[in-house]
């Protein structure tokens, strides 16, 4: 992606690993280290949205880079079909480390100080304190986050979060769904478990905790049992003691519960030359970024993954990677297939919302509008009117703020490596393929 592909309110980092200071008169400006790229102030007869994006930091880089290719494209689209009430929407990218809940802050109080009409994010690690310094502006706050954390601060105080609305089902769904998937797996007849034993290997951060805590809850429903907790902590240099363990446990069922796509390449490559034979195995999310088919090769092929967030593969997302690609040719073959989605789908969302209430400067009404209006996308159907304000989940796995039928929330989308490409797998309604066998049974 080269400077020059960027809309004209952005300018990209000198770095991808050098953190740029906030420019002058930035609200942000006061730390060092963390910081947004200039800008060209956008006219007054533009819309501004604000888009936080990890460009420098190497765990960030490759899901952001994706929610802003998606969230370009949608601009193009709109402004060439003659903008937003005939206004043109520009972009301001400042620079975030996911990590440091400062830089999150930070971040959003470069957006307030731009005086941005919404913001579009695909996920922080430190969403709380991004939630409270919105709140001092209450704009319209869409992301991807996946954090429950975060919804349930909405939950607790709805009427300082009520401009923060999650796109997407929290990352509990991942370890409530997942043994629900292993006995879907089960019933096709192409996965025999040799066992009822399950190996979750999971890392220290607090989302892939919920996610451990979650599954937890979930396994005993099902005729599974968890029969080890392996621990890890990022980075990963070195997978060969937790594949020992692995193969101590020799469970029939491993979840890898973490979230860099390099790092799972990595593990896959390890894992394939030293395997657990017959082990159905299930990376979680990671897999979704590019890299990791770019990095793992062919030592990839037969893995499983998911997603709660993803561009689905019928006709409506089908025909959006097809655009996608189309702008962005270098991803032909290794299309990222999450954030991609849901950085287009904001932006659609948005003008939507501004085109009902006429008024984009009025953040309580198209919050309200937005809440009120669920829309489907390319990767499912955005319903944030519930008690969370975040996206319903599906298939629904028991637990809580589910969608009955697929048409009425967002699949999680289970996925596996075939032929060196994803294809999803389950729910049986967006199928692109059937579970195959992975090399090591």
């Amino acid at each position: 992606m080269s400077g020059d592909d960027l809309p004209a309110a952005t300018i990209r980092p000198v770095s991808r690993r050098k953190l740029l200071k906030i420019t002058a008169g930035s609200a942000a400006a006061a730390v060092a280290g963390f910081a947004a790229p200039s800008v060209i102030a956008a006219g007054k007869d533009k819309i501004l949205i604000g888009v936080p994006s990890s460009l420098s930091t190497p765990y960030g880089v490759a899901d952001d880079t994706d929610h802003l290719n998606g969230t370009k494209l949608a601009v193009e689209e709109i402004n060439a079909a003659g903008g937003v009430l005939g206004r043109e929407i520009e972009l301001f990218v400042p620079d975030v480390d996911k990590l440091n809940p400062e830089s999150c802050r930070q971040a959003i109080a470069a957006c307030i100080d731009k005086k941005v009409l919404a913001i579009s994010n695909a996920f922080l690690f430190a969403p709380i304190p991004a939630m409270d310094e919105s709140a001092k502006y209450k704009c319209p706050y869409l992301q991807g986050n996946t954090q429950r954390t975060a919804t349930l601060a909405y939950k607790a105080d709805p009427k300082k979060y009520s401009h923060v609305l999650q796109t997407d089902p929290s990352e509990v769904n991942y370890g409530w769904t997942y043994p629900l998937w292993l006995t879907k797996m089960e019933e096709t007849g192409v996965w025999k478990p040799k066992n009822r034993k399950i190996h979750i290997v999971a890392e220290q951060v607090g989302y892939c905790q919920t996610i451990l805590k979650a599954a937890k809850e979930a396994i005993p429903k099902y005729k599974f049992e968890l029969a080890a907790v392996t621990d890890i902590q990022y980075p990963v240099n070195d997978w060969s003691p937790v594949i020992q363990k692995l193969k101590e446990v020799d469970a029939g069922a491993i979840m890898i519960d973490h979230w860099v796509a390099a790092e799972y390449a990595a593990f896959c490559k390890q894992f394939s030359a030293d395997p657990v034979p017959g082990s159905l195995v299930y990376l979680q999310y990671g897999p979704s970024q590019p890299e990791f088919l770019e990095l793992g090769g062919n030592a990839t092929e037969g893995f499983c993954w998911s997603t709660v967030l993803g561009v689905y593969g019928d006709k409506t997302g089908q025909d959006f990677r097809a655009k996608y690609l189309k702008k962005y040719p270098k991803y032909a073959g290794n299309m990222g297939l999450v954030y991609t989605g849901n950085g287009y789908d904001i932006v659609q969302y948005l003008k939507r919302s501004w085109e009902a209430t006429k008024k984009p400067e009025d953040f309580e009404a198209n919050c309200t509008w937005i809440r009120e209006n669920p829309y489907r996308g390319v990767c499912g159907m955005m319903n944030m009117n519930n008690e969370y304000q975040e996206g319903l989940h599906y298939p629904d796995n028991g637990f809580g703020n589910q969608a009955a039928e697929l048409e009425k929330g967002m699949s999680q989308l289970f996925v596996q490596v075939q032929d060196g490409s994803h294809k999803i797998v389950w729910p049986n309604e967006i199928a692109e393929s059937k579970l195959k066998p992975a090399p090591w049974w």
